[in-house]
């Protein structure tokens, strides 16, 4: 996965983990000697068994895929002659809209909200608006370095999914704090910061930064202007695509933004857009309004 198919680290260490549970569920709950001679009936257990402890389906169909794929890998190694996955289908996941915090509520954020003047803070807040400008995933932000930025062409190189290169333009305004945020770096850090590939973002000890750490800036700072069940990192991106396609994006450069491979992954935030035009027409239209009063 990681050298042939160039997956990101965390998708490997995230089908090792489901591989891992689907390795003890064979060993605890059936005679086999080995997952090798694993059937479908088994697997369809397995998957009933993660339904009933409460897991979501969706985590459920990730878990699908990694003990799927792991059976083709063996196939194609000629180690079984029969994918025990091939008649197993996914599980249902009910259809939901993607949470997202309003325009109004991210420039009250960026905008109004007090950061401190240290290195900390000026790093903080400038997390929140890459993220928020540019809709890039945590794994991406973390592995950002000055290097991917071009300041001339005002657009950030970003390495996606399966080492996918994409480039995301930026605003003057952007530029701006980025180029004082850098500055602050480099007073942080002096001569540790001198090379391009040290990450963008970094720790007060100068160390790269955890996915946690990311995690809890966001979550703290989302808070005081929003009340949107997750506050996550990944909120953001949606905030950023949800924004542009309700300011009259086309859905094909959202997808490229975004770095999605397929349309349906982009598609989801139409049903935002939609939701947001209703509503313009019920509180606008004559007739509407009529049909209110009625």
């Amino acid at each position: 996965m990681l050298y042939e198919k160039r997956c990101s680290p965390l998708t490997v260490v995230a089908y090792r983990n489901d591989l891992g549970l689907w390795e003890d569920y064979v060993e605890k709950h059936t005679d086999l000697a080995d997952n090798t001679k694993a059937t479908a009936r088994i697997v369809r257990r397995f998957i009933m068994s993660l339904l009933a402890g409460g897991m979501k389906e969706t985590s459920v169909n990730r878990k699908i895929a990694s003990v799927r794929s792991y059976y083709k890998f063996l196939m194609h190694d000629e180690i079984i002659r029969k994918n025990p996955c091939e008649l197993v289908e996914n599980v249902k996941t009910p259809k939901t809209l993607p949470i997202f915090v309003q325009t109004q509520e991210m420039d009250k954020l960026l905008d109004d909200v007090e950061f401190s003047d240290d290195y900390e803070g000026v790093r903080d807040h400038m997390i929140l608006e890459i993220l928020y400008m540019t809709g890039m995933r945590l794994s991406e932000l973390i592995n950002l370095t000055p290097s991917a930025v071009n300041y001339g062409m005002q657009y950030i190189t970003v390495l996606g999914k399966r080492n996918k290169e994409r480039i995301i333009p930026f605003t003057n305004k952007l530029e701006s704090d980025l180029i004082y945020y850098i500055s602050k770096r480099k007073e942080e850090f002096g001569s540790l910061v001198n090379n391009n590939a040290t990450p963008m973002f970094l720790t007060l000890k100068g160390e790269k930064m955890a996915p946690w750490h990311i995690y809890k800036i966001v979550h703290s700072n989302l808070e005081l202007v929003s009340t949107v069940s997750r506050k996550s990192p990944h909120i953001l991106r949606h905030s950023f695509a949800t924004a542009l396609l309700n300011n009259g994006a086309d859905i094909m450069a959202i997808k490229e933004l975004l770095g999605h491979t397929s349309l349906a992954a982009t598609q989801i935030y139409t049903h935002s857009d939609f939701k947001q035009l209703s509503h313009i027409y019920q509180t606008a239209h004559p007739w509407a309004q009529k049909n209110k009063e009625d």
